[in-house]
């Protein structure tokens, strides 16, 4: 076994890593970029070199930088982690030219498995079922125009070199090709370098299921059960469990098989995970292989009870594995959500900015938390928007939902927005605790998870009153922030305004015995509060209404059952929105002006695409929302823009 590790990436994962290899007594190099500066994972490793600028081309992505600070270190092993160079076959080959382990597959393997359409035409010479589509290495517009029409419809369009549902799109009838394939095509050179694209006869109702697979250097693979990874947003997972639920005992064992004879296909060592596509008729299709560890491995972990870090650093030592295929077994059940910084009711949109307020659920046996943020730190554009993950076991899948859902409730960020509340639903929606599962299963619930919020507008407003008095530092109302008793002998009358939901509301609070009559848009609420930390014991309506609360500047959060109410103290004297017949489109995030699609002076329609935002290494069309013409535009191809940054102004046509 080595002694001393360079770990080239970031975040939970290089955390994750850390922590293993500490355990197996192996000293640990952490790189950082000038953004990951302060970050979790420099603070737990033996030292830390920097790697430059944030951007990950000038930064993670930089092989030349990270090999000398190898060397420079004396390091003897690379873990390149997930995402990043972890398959990267130059850089494989680049590690073991310069004497280092490169602790993952082989150059030769990754480089097999790293073209989409060459690894499936590899998996058919193996025996594999391939999904029917094109892999052919004629990438013309008119070719693969001309090859979708032979594939039928719904098509899924797929970076031959991608990953992460980046450079991906579904196209539902012809006419919808040519922009589709444009817009995936930029979006692959941007992610990958490369544009190469195949098509898949795509199958909505099909479930994701992969298995992760093992190999050592002596010949000996295994698989180490299965994962189902239906639950989708942008083709990228957000939930997965482990074992895929509702699978019979016999295809359990024909896809794993397949799996190893996939890996042994391409000499294949360490950890990696055959994808499939599976159908309600028992039939699986190959989609690809993914030649790294993967995000969602830790629910794996919890119900084989192996360290898959571990493993790959002893088989990157040249141990032999540590159990044969009769020896893995599997216990419970366990199920990992991703929290992402993401907008989930605006489509997903990733999201950036500071977590100013961090609780984090108690971790335990049954509960794990795998995470790289701490409270003040920021989220930024460069990288993927992941927070952490949020893993759960128990010994039925009923009991690991239950689970999950109570955490998740547990779990309160304020500042950047994150995809929290949409997990709680999901975790408790009918349709997934009946594990109907499918790729389109977030479509297909829509109406579902993402229901309008628990709490009424009066109510959110009167809470979020009570709550704002109590955390005022002022030192007539210091008092109130104690834990003494109910509140009293404040002022008779106090108003505020405040923003809501896009709006501004003016609250007027009436002092009573022991609480407050809060009137707003001409409802009138009974608060009593007690605050204890920032747990609100809040009675409304005389009705029991417990929350907690956390306040930034003029910013509060209120959370209540998984759910998070943003609002914003609002000056008086700051005039209303005004209204008019001009409306302005703003950023929903920050990023890159990649295309302004029209002038000023334009017609446009409903709907219409306006200008194309690049973020977190994807494009995001920004519509129109309602017709009009165009009467300002405030900004440039190639202009870096802040979220709410305002970027052009629409007038009625008839202005």
């Amino acid at each position: 076994m080595f002694t001393k590790l360079l770990v080239a990436n970031r975040g939970e994962i290089a955390c994750r890593i850390i922590r293993t290899a500490h355990r197996l007594g192996i000293d640990c190099v952490a790189v950082y970029s000038d953004a990951d500066r302060h970050a979790r994972h420099v603070a737990l490793a033996d030292e830390a070199w920097h790697l430059g600028p944030a951007p990950a081309a000038q930064s993670y992505l930089n092989q030349p930088r990270l090999l000398a600070i190898a060397r420079a270190a004396d390091a003897q092993a690379v873990h390149p982690g997930y995402g990043f160079l972890s398959e990267n076959a130059d850089f494989a080959r680049a590690c073991a030219a310069a004497g280092l382990v490169f602790v993952g597959p082989p150059a030769e393997a990754i480089a097999a498995m790293g073209s989409k359409s060459a690894a499936k035409a590899l998996m058919e010479t193996a025996g594999v079922p391939v999904v029917p589509g094109y892999h052919g290495p004629a990438q013309s517009p008119e070719r693969l125009r001309q090859e979708a029409g032979r594939c039928g419809f719904p098509l899924l369009l797929k970076a031959v070199a991608g990953g992460g549902g980046k450079g991906m799109r579904v196209v539902n009838h012809i006419d919808e090709f040519d922009e589709a394939l444009a817009a995936a095509r930029r979006e692959a050179l941007a992610a990958f370098g490369d544009d190469a694209m195949l098509l898949e006869r795509y199958l909505p109702r099909a479930r994701h299921v992969e298995i992760q697979v093992f190999c050592d250097r002596l010949g000996h693979g295994l698989y180490l059960a299965e994962r189902d990874c239906s639950v989708q947003r942008r083709h990228q997972k957000v939930l997965e469990e482990a074992p895929a639920p509702n699978l019979a005992p016999a295809t359990r064992v024909a896809m794993g098989e397949a799996a190893v004879r996939a890996a042994q296909a391409i000499d294949y060592e360490g950890a990696g995970t055959i994808e499939f596509l599976y159908q309600e008729d028992g039939r699986f299709y190959f989609m690809e292989m993914n030649t790294r560890l993967q995000v969602e491995h830790p629910v794996t972990e919890l119900v084989t009870g192996l360290d898959l870090v571990e493993w790959q650093l002893r088989v990157a030592a040249g141990e032999p594995l540590p159990l044969t295929q009769a020896q893995v077994t599997v216990r419970g059940h366990a199920i990992e959500a991703r929290v992402y910084a993401e907008d989930a009711d605006q489509g997903f949109l990733p999201a950036a900015g500071p977590l100013h307020y961090l609780r984090e659920p108690a971790t335990g046996p049954r509960v794990r938390l795998d995470t790289g943020v701490r409270e003040g730190d920021e989220v930024g554009i460069h990288y993927d928007p992941l927070v952490a993950k949020l893993i759960v076991w128990d010994p039925s899948r009923e009991q690991a939902l239950h689970r999950l859902a109570r955490a998740l409730a547990r779990y309160r960020i304020g500042g950047v927005r994150t995809n929290l509340r949409f997990l709680h639903a999901l975790a408790g929606s009918a349709p997934l605790q009946a594990a109907e599962l499918h790729t389109g299963f977030i479509e297909q619930h829509q109406e579902l998870l993402f229901a309008p919020p628990t709490l009424s507008t009066s109510r959110v407003l009167a809470l979020a009153a009570a709550c704002w008095l109590a955390l005022e530092p002022n030192d007539e109302i210091a008092p109130f922030a104690g834990h003494s008793g109910w509140w009293l002998n404040l002022p008779a009358r106090r108003r505020m305004e405040l923003e809501y939901g896009g709006e501004r509301h003016e609250v007027d609070m009436t002092a009573e015995d022991l609480g407050w009559q809060v009137e707003s848009g001409g409802h009138r609420h009974q608060v009593r509060a007690l605050l204890d930390g920032d747990r609100l014991q809040a009675e409304l309506d005389g009705e029991p209404l417990p929350c907690h609360c956390a306040r930034h500047a003029d910013l509060l959060w209120l959370f209540h059952r998984g759910e998070r109410y943003d609002l914003r103290l609002a000056p008086l004297e700051v005039a209303r929105h005004q209204g008019g017949h001009q409306a302005g489109l703003r950023a929903p995030m920050p990023g890159l002006i990649g295309q302004l699609r029209v002038a000023v002076g334009d017609t446009v329609a409903a709907g219409q695409t306006l200008l194309v935002l690049e973020a977190m290494k994807m494009e995001h069309p920004l519509r129109a929302p309602a017709a009009g013409r165009v009467a300002e535009i405030r900004c440039r191809e190639g202009d870096q823009v802040n979220e709410g940054d305002e970027l052009l102004r629409l007038e009625e046509a008839d202005g």
